[in-house]
Parts: C-alpha cells; sequence; structure tokens
C-alpha cells in the first residue's frame, strides 16, 4: 500500500493541518488572552509540535517514492529560507520558550 493510500496517514494529516489552522486563527488574538490562556495556548502549540514532528518522522522512514518526495521537497522550500526541517523545529522551539519566559512573573 503507498504511503498516502493509509487511512491512518490521511486521518492524522486532517486532523493535524485542521487543528494547526484552527491555533494559528487562534494565535492571532494571543495578545488579547490572559495569563492562563496564553499559557493554554503555548501547550497546545508544544503539542502540535510534537505530533508533526512524528508525522515527519514517518514520512522519513518510509520507503514509499511519494513520502521520500514529500520530504525532499519541504526540504526543498524550506532551504529557501536558509532553514532545514530540523531548525524550522527548533525556531519553533525557542519561539514556545521565548513566549513562555514572558508569562513568568518579572522580580
Amino acid at each position: 500500500m503507498a504511503f498516502f493510500d493509509s487511512e491512518i496517514v490521511q486521518d492524522e494529516a486532517k486532523h493535524l493541518f485542521g487543528d494547526y489552522q484552527q491555533l494559528m486563527q487562534l494565535g492571532s488574538d494571543y495578545g488579547k488572552f490572559d495569563r492562563e490562556g496564553k499559557k493554554l495556548y503555548i501547550e497546545q502549540m508544544e503539542s502540535m509540535m510534537d505530533r508533526y514532528r512524528v508525522f515527519m518522522k514517518r514520512f522519513e522512514l518510509s520507503e514509499d517514492f511519494q513520502a521520500k518526495l514529500t520530504v525532499e521537497q519541504l526540504r526543498t522550500q524550506l532551504g529557501q529560507f536558509g532553514l532545514t526541517p530540523e531548525t524550522m523545529f527548533s525556531q519553533m522551539q525557542l519561539t514556545l520558550e521565548r513566549m513562555k519566559s514572558q508569562l513568568e512573573p518579572q522580580g
């Protein structure tokens, strides 16, 4: 069975990208959130990043030609911005860590 023919892959992709879009829409109001709302948003983003990392690892480990092509296309697209998937995840994690530190009481 081809990688993209798998119901599991299709289902996870649909949920992952749908959840991501919802979080991005929600994030446009991040500045209006109270402290607890910001903490919850950051936790949801961290969970999303973990899910995305696992999803991408499935692509990388697959022997399927389409999966390998997808990984190469992502690498090429990110490369245009001077990034790799690994640096993209690192930068996103740094951003979330910065967001967390801004929520800590200053003193």
